[in-house]
């Protein structure tokens, strides 16, 4: 039987802890948890932030007590089988692959024994699980990446990385929301903005959602673009 801990952090937040490993198992009772949390209401709770294996809820404590919220939140627990996750969505993304979009596209091919087209090909292939938003706003850590396109990072970071592109860091995958400075082997960029906080909600992915990888040509990129600078795209999506 799994052991659900509490614990303080600070005299605002409490984490809450599952199993000690990343898997989707995992990361469901996660969801679960923080779908629950949100359903309840409960007075004084600010913030639920879901990572790989754990939930931050974060409270004011002039309205609850820090004690009192991990009754709650035990409460909650006990009632979890009640919580029906809804079906996640998958989020298409399209991406343009290689030259100056994906600068690091050929280092990644020599480095695994495979051909530009190749990489491409499984790096599209698959679903990736968004386990948690980080890092930068919308940053998505995604599980699922295949072990043959696997590439360590960069020795030397780059201090800018444009928003949208597509990068791999060892066994995952994930892409930049914003500009910003980064180590991740770069092979691709995508014209959608994952983080516009002109909109509500801010962020293009969730948490417990998956995202697909579709590979564009430099003309798509372009029209896609536009489109999302005017407001006028609309991101494609389906239930797994």
């Amino acid at each position: 039987m799994v052991v659900i801990k509490y614990k303080a952090a600070g005299d605002m937040s409490i984490v809450v802890e599952f199993e000690n490993e990343i898997s989707e198992k995992v990361n469901s009772k996660v969801r679960s948890m923080c779908l629950a949390i949100e359903k309840s209401m409960l007075t004084g709770i600010e913030e639920v932030i879901p990572t790989y294996r754990s939930l931050l809820v974060n409270y004011n404590p002039l309205e609850i007590r820090g004690d009192s919220l991990i009754e709650k939140l035990k409460d909650i627990e006990n009632r979890l089988e009640e919580i029906k996750i809804p079906k996640p969505k998958v989020v298409e993304i399209p991406t343009l692959y290689g030259d100056d979009f994906g600068p690091d596209l050929k280092f990644v091919a020599n480095y695994n024994n495979l051909s530009i087209e190749e990489v491409i090909k499984i790096h599209s292939r698959g679903k990736y699980l968004i386990y948690m938003l980080g890092f930068t706003p919308g940053f998505p850590y995604l599980g699922g990446m295949s072990e043959k396109i696997a590439t360590p990072r960069l020795e030397n970071p780059r201090t800018r990385i444009p928003a949208g592109s597509v990068g791999i860091a060892g066994s995952q995958t994930g892409i930049y929301p914003v500009e910003s400075p980064g180590g991740w082997r770069l092979i691709g960029r995508t014209p959608l903005k994952l983080f516009n906080p002109d909109h509500q909600p801010p962020f293009l992915l969730q948490a417990g959602d998956y995202l697909k990888f579709t590979a564009i040509d430099e003309e798509e990129f372009y029209r896609i673009k536009d489109q999302v600078e005017k407001n006028q795209y609309h991101v494609k999506t389906s239930l797994l």
